[in-house]
């Protein structure tokens, strides 16, 4: 399961060798400061099931990879154990969101340090 942590002043999401297999896709930084918000999801495979997708899909079961939908670039990392997770937009960074499933979101977002910008 793809893990996030900050190094720096960046948010990183590590992604395992199965995973960069499935999204044909290394592990993805963005700065802190382009974060512009973090949203707990409770389904996060229902955004990851629209669009033209790049990388693995299974309905329900895993959506890793990039997803394009209405001019937005999209990362997704959600498997069926973890269907809970992180919607993190950013502005100025080389995606527009990612969406990635995690045991404890709550508790993951409130960790994260980013300040909500005016």
């Amino acid at each position: 399961m793809a893990e996030m942590r900050v190094e720096g002043g960046d948010l990183v999401l590590h992604l395992y060798a199965p995973e960069k297999a499935e999204a044909v896709h290394r592990d993805l930084r963005a700065p802190l400061t382009s974060i512009r918000s973090i949203d707990v999801i409770d389904d996060a495979h229902e955004p990851a099931a629209h669009g033209f997708k790049i990388g693995t899909r299974i309905p329900g079961i895993t959506e890793v990879g990039t997803i394009h939908i209405d001019g937005r670039k999209i990362f997704a990392a959600v498997h069926h154990d973890t269907p809970r997770g992180l919607r993190i937009t950013f502005e100025g960074a080389s995606y527009d969101e990612w969406i990635v499933g995690c045991p404890d979101p709550d508790t993951l977002a409130s960790t994260l340090p980013w300040r909500k910008r005016p």
